[in-house]
């Protein structure tokens, strides 16, 4: 179960360099610095938890080095699209490039939080039942870190300007990311310059217009590759990718790696079949 269920102690400075794999990460740590996830930098203080998805690219800079507790899974471990009722996770803590992957935690919250993650450290995987147990404490992280974030959503949009535009926005790329992915076309839509645009989107979303469209391409792409039994060949075509080999071009140059690899790596989810 290690390389599907994991828990480990590690340091700031093991993050300096990208790192990238097929798990679900959760990380748990208290500092000063600075994150950079697939491009798009974060800076933090305090305690602080981050949710990374499999294959974003993860670094970490800080002046000063600090422990972090990083809790791993796979999705064959825990499917977050089959749970996500449950914990109300996937789009609030995963899979969203609208939203920032990590957040600051009251003391209360980040002992609670440590706490379950020292319970599964404790736990040993070879006892009876021990799996059941570990699972629920996998998802007591997920559903109690889901209702802090709601609570900071709340309080940050009632602060944010140009929350309207932000939302239009959004949805404009939501409906026209296949076929559109120039900013300009959505600047023009919303009547405003594509400088302005980039500036209120870089300014919220700490990433470009270009680099939120591309990331909603590459997200649809791994949710068909892994949520569907779909050929690479099919997904290229319903993603109105010229064929096959330029759509592999396009989702290496943003993940790393090729779509067949990263079905082969995260799997083909339960909710598949369903």
């Amino acid at each position: 179960m290690e390389h599907l269920f994991s828990i480990h102690q590690k340091r700031a400075a093991d993050f300096s360099e990208n790192f990238s794999d097929e798990l679900y990460h959760i990380f748990l740590f208290e500092g000063k610095g600075k994150i950079t996830i697939d491009f798009a930098e974060y800076h933090f203080e305090g305690k602080t938890i981050l949710f990374t998805a499999p294959y974003q690219n993860i670094s970490f800079s800080t002046k000063k080095n600090f422990e972090i507790q990083m809790l791993s899974f796979h999705g064959d471990y825990y499917c977050i699209e089959y749970h996500k009722k449950e914990v109300a996770c996937n789009g609030l803590l995963f899979n969203n490039i609208y939203l920032f992957p990590h957040f600051g935690l009251a003391d209360e919250t980040f002992d609670e939080i440590a706490e379950i993650f020292n319970k599964i450290q404790n736990t040993n995987p070879s006892e009876e039942f021990s799996n059941a147990v570990l699972r629920s404490y996998l998802q007591l992280i997920l559903a109690l870190s889901s209702k802090t974030k709601n609570q900071i959503l709340k309080e940050h949009n009632q602060e944010v300007e140009d929350l309207e535009e932000l939302k239009t926005f959004q949805n404009l790329v939501e409906q026209h990311f296949l076929n559109e992915k120039s900013p300009a076309f959505y600047a023009g839509l919303m009547h405003i310059s594509p400088n302005t645009l980039s500036k209120k989107i870089k300014k919220e979303f700490h990433k470009t217009p270009s680099q939120i469209i591309q990331e909603r391409v590459v997200l649809e792409a791994k949710k068909k590759i892994h949520l569907t039994r779909k050929s690479i060949k099919e997904i290229a075509a319903e993603m109105n990718f010229e064929d096959e080999y330029y759509f592999s071009k396009y989702f290496k140059k943003n993940t790393g790696i090729s779509p067949k690899q990263f079905r082969d790596d995260v799997g083909i989810s339960v909710v598949a079949d369903l």
